[in-house]
């Protein structure tokens, strides 16, 4: 182009000629690839969830990506994390997804962006928002407009936000991914998905491929995808690669070979083994897509961690994270990651410098704990009073736990049985009469209990949210009790309702242990435990076990690290991440214990998880062996 400049003094015409430079991403359909700049361009790409990882680490995790040869990530976003009161938007701290876009695009990574509004990703409902279920008939993921407003209100703001970043402006992403896995739901409303499109056009422009990724069944295919939008396919390690890719050609003739989730690893259940995919499996196949061209994203590359209360369960089953990827919950290279990157060698440069290390892990050692705290006190606003029970939802208490409380309406005193008749139990119930612990109630596999008391007695149901289902017909899942207790033949009524606020009251520092040593002991059923980790000059990641505990929640300083659950395994310890400790503070710890807590009341800070230790612990027999083993091993022991 031509630009011309006036100058003063003796009038002088000059012209200047600039040499523009036009970004672009696109798909070449004569030569079924992608080309970026004009380029043919093939990604090879990793899926990492911000959300699962502190902000501290992001940097960390993004180089050790690009240091693989990876040239793309694939993000989630969602909506939940972000929008967790309705009309309410956070992108600040762990939730500012532009730094983390800013870190990936100075990193040299390119982005395949997956916003939702419906997500799965083993995360809470999927990422849709819990106050979604206050409209008692919602058709989720489908043209029902008590759904499309607030999906479309959502994308509005977010949407907003990153046209920006998209790579034609000057960003990095290079593809946006819209709904998800579509294909595998009931809805199959193509209504729905046309209303998308609209939506994700009007905030985004003409120019951005969009995508649906579909998993590799035709009836996933045939209701996934829409005109307008690029289809790709997702399988794992197996599948046969050319039939796959086939089936992906009968909805695109034309355009790159795509592998959305190639799936590195597996997600684990509480209950069940470790999941894990054999490294030379996904070697082998890595290598044989990429020499046909296609491109691949590998789904999880970094698993991270679920905090909080952010796990999301299947119908039957809790999941806990960190997916068998080729970066450890921790952020540590594996073998598997080593392997990858030695096929990416194969098809294009990898950055030349060593592979960033692992992060430090320190063996802070044993803190004991103190019980503190009653849970009927944790409840700011008091009770809501109610004949019949209220679920969560209808009480705006989306997420942790709630106190029902009413009286035996008459004297029982041979065992009688409690009952949740409709599977009513959302999802796990501590049973107590006058404050004595009686057992548990469980959905779908623990649904009567014995219990005895006179007329007047307390009782109490402390009900845990474990997640809600995040895949498939029952995302509509509410939590509380969602029908009546039946106690004999008496339906049980006037109920007092605790929402309990135990992240806040943790945060404000409302439940640290009576430092006079005067403790109350330690007893079954839920109660609140805490004590202090002193500081050593030291914020280094550790991993903490709860040796002969139960299971329930851990905090450290103000952050919820997550479930517990040493009955049902396989995971043994909790991942802490050095940003979460003090160098230079005491460190607050408080946990949860839901059944029963031992009686030695300590818990043990190691410098690796216990999956390495497995074996060796299963044979200890008491909390003075596990002391003694350490001191042997050389750790250090507070």
């Amino acid at each position: 182009m031509e630009t011309f400049f006036p100058f003063t003094g003796e009038v002088t015409l000059v012209t200047v000629t600039l040499i523009t430079y036009s970004r672009s991403f696109s798909i070449d359909y004569k030569n079924n690839c992608f080309q970026k700049d004009g380029k043919p361009f093939q990604y090879i790409s990793g899926s990492i969830h911000y959300s699962r990882i502190p902000r501290e680490y992001w940097k960390d995790r993004l180089l050790k990506m690009y240091m693989t040869g990876l040239n793309a990530i694939q993000v989630y976003v969602p909506w939940n994390f972000h929008e967790t009161v309705q009309g309410v938007f956070n992108f600040a701290g762990d939730r500012d997804l532009e730094y983390f876009l800013n870190l990936a695009n100075q990193t040299g990574l390119l982005v395949i962006l997956r916003p939702g509004p419906y997500i799965c990703a083993e995360w809470e409902m999927g990422g849709l928002p819990a106050w979604l279920l206050q409209k008692p008939n919602i058709i989720l993921r489908s043209a029902d407009t008590e759904y499309l407003k607030p999906a479309s209100e959502w994308l509005a703001v977010l949407l907003t936000k990153m046209r920006p970043w998209l790579y034609q402006n000057g960003g990095n992403i290079i593809s946006v991914q819209v709904e998800n896995e579509y294909g595998s739901y009931f809805a199959c409303d193509y209504n729905y998905m046309r209303h998308l499109h609209t939506v994700f056009r009007l905030f985004l422009g003409e120019d951005v491929i969009l995508f649906t990724t579909d998993g590799n069944t035709d009836k996933e295919m045939i209701c996934g995808t829409l005109e307008g939008l690029y289809a790709t396919i997702d399988f794992g390690t197996d599948t046969n690669i050319t039939a796959a890719f086939i089936r992906q050609r009968r909805f695109e003739p034309k355009g790159p070979l795509v592998n959305s989730e190639f799936y590195t690893g597996w997600l684990d259940h509480w209950g069940d083994k470790h999941a894990s995919v054999e490294t030379v499996k996904v070697s082998k196949m890595l290598g044989e897509m990429l020499f046909m061209g296609a491109s691949v994203n590998m789904y999880m590359f970094e698993g991270g961690t679920n905090f909080g209360y952010w796990n999301g369960k299947s119908a039957i089953s809790v999941y806990f994270y960190d997916y068998n990827a080729p970066l450890s919950e921790a952020g540590d290279p594996t073998d598997k990651l080593l392997a990858i990157r030695d096929v990416i060698k194969n098809f294009r440069d990898i950055p030349v410098g060593p592979m960033p290390p692992a992060t430090p892990k320190f063996a802070y050692g044993f803190v004991t704990l103190q019980k503190v705290s009653l849970l009927d006190t944790l409840s700011p606003q008091g009770p809501v009073r109610s004949q019949y029970p209220l679920a969560f939802e209808e009480i705006k208490q989306y997420y942790g736990f709630m106190l029902y409380r009413t009286t035996l309406p008459r004297d029982v005193p041979e065992p009688t049985p409690l009952i949740s008749p409709l599977n009513g139990i959302h999802d796990c119930a501590y049973v107590s009469v006058n404050g004595v612990y009686q057992g548990l109630m469980e959905r779908d596999t623990a649904l009567v209990m014995n219990v005895t008391g006179q007329q007047g007695d307390q009782l109490d149901i402390l009900v845990e949210n474990m997640g809600r289902v995040n895949f498939g017909s029952y995302i509509n899942d509410k939590k509380g009790l969602l029908g009546n207790l039946i106690l004999g033949n008496d339906v049980l009524t006037d109920w007092s309702i605790y929402p309990l606020d135990i992240d806040t009251a943790v945060a404000n520092g409302w439940l640290q242990a009576d430092q006079s040593g005067s403790a109350m002991e330690a007893g079954d059923g839920p109660m609140i435990y805490s004590g202090t980790l002193k500081s050593t000059g030291l914020a280094w990641d550790t991993f903490v076990k709860l040796n002969g505990w139960n299971k329930g929640q851990v905090w450290v300083n103000e952050v919820n690290l997550g479930r517990y659950w040493t009955q049902r395994g396989p995971q043994q310890t909790l991942y802490v991440p050095g940003p979460f400790l003090s160098a230079t503070q005491p460190n607050n710890i408080t946990v949860l214990e839901l059944e029963r807590a031992p009686s030695h009341r300590r818990i043990l800070f190691m410098d690796r998880p216990h999956s390495e230790l497995t074996m060796t612990f299963n044979m200890l027999l008491s909390h003075e062996d596990i002391e003694l083993f350490l001191n042997h091993s050389g750790w250090f022991v507070s």
